[in-house]
């Protein structure tokens, strides 16, 4: 009987490679010392256990990553696509208005700085490349993301399954420190996570421009409160 080889892979390899990459908590840009104030649910005693911890973020990935940063991310993946540099500098300024706390704007900066340096010496002559850099007040991390994906011709669903699976690796690699959870327990978490990208990335590509939000009163009251939290292990 002749072998029967696999369907053709949707991505090519290289492509995969470089999205896992960027999924991957091992990507230098400081990820892992954000918990995106899962730390200051923990200490208000919001989430305190497995099941709290994985209600507190599957709301997090549907009231906030689906109407605010993946959205983000596929208006930029448009806007790198055809190099639209005003509209990613509009965007950019959206973005960094709607951090409703320091802590949550400077993880947004310092992530998207850390992507561009990573991006920097991956191609020393692309021009776009410096055109992140130069976004003001500073590069955020949706928008340079959505320009890593673009260079490796990543399409735009793809990307934002990338996106969103790297925020959840590390939300989850944070509740296991603060919660804390153990390692299975991190991982039946994941698994809840993971299943509910691809319903919530459809959402965020459905939404209208119109229709992007930030808009999580108690995130922002918590972050704000992290602030000055007396003792904590994490940025955010």
């Amino acid at each position: 009987m002749p072998h029967r080889h696999d369907p053709a892979p949707r991505l090519a390899p290289g492509v995969l490679i470089e999205l896992m990459r960027l999924a991957s908590p091992a990507l230098p840009v400081g990820g892992f010392s954000y918990s995106e104030v899962l730390e200051a649910a923990v200490d208000s005693g919001r989430v305190t256990d497995a099941d709290s911890a994985r209600a507190w973020l599957l709301d997090q990935l549907h009231l906030g990553l689906v109407r605010c940063d993946l959205p983000l991310v596929a208006a930029g993946h448009a806007a790198w696509s055809r190099g639209d540099v005003d509209q990613l500098q509009t965007l950019n300024s959206w973005a960094t208005a709607v951090r409703e706390t320091r802590e949550l704007q400077l993880q947004a900066q310092q992530m998207g700085r850390s992507l561009v340096e990573w991006l920097r010496p991956r191609a020393p002559d692309d021009a776009a490349i410096e055109q992140a850099a130069a976004l003001k007040p500073a590069p955020l991390w949706p928008l340079v993301f959505a320009l890593a994906a673009v260079r490796v011709s990543a399409p735009v669903h793809d990307s934002l399954i990338t996106f969103a699976l790297g925020w959840a690796e590390n939300m989850v690699q944070a509740a296991i420190k603060a919660v804390p959870l153990g390692q299975t327990a991190g991982q039946r978490l994941l698994d809840a996570l993971a299943a509910a990208v691809p319903e919530a990335v459809a959402s965020a590509l459905a939404l209208a421009p119109d229709d992007r939000q930030a808009f999580a009163p108690m995130l922002a009251i918590l972050s704000a409160q992290h602030e000055t939290q007396y003792s904590r292990l994490f940025r955010s």
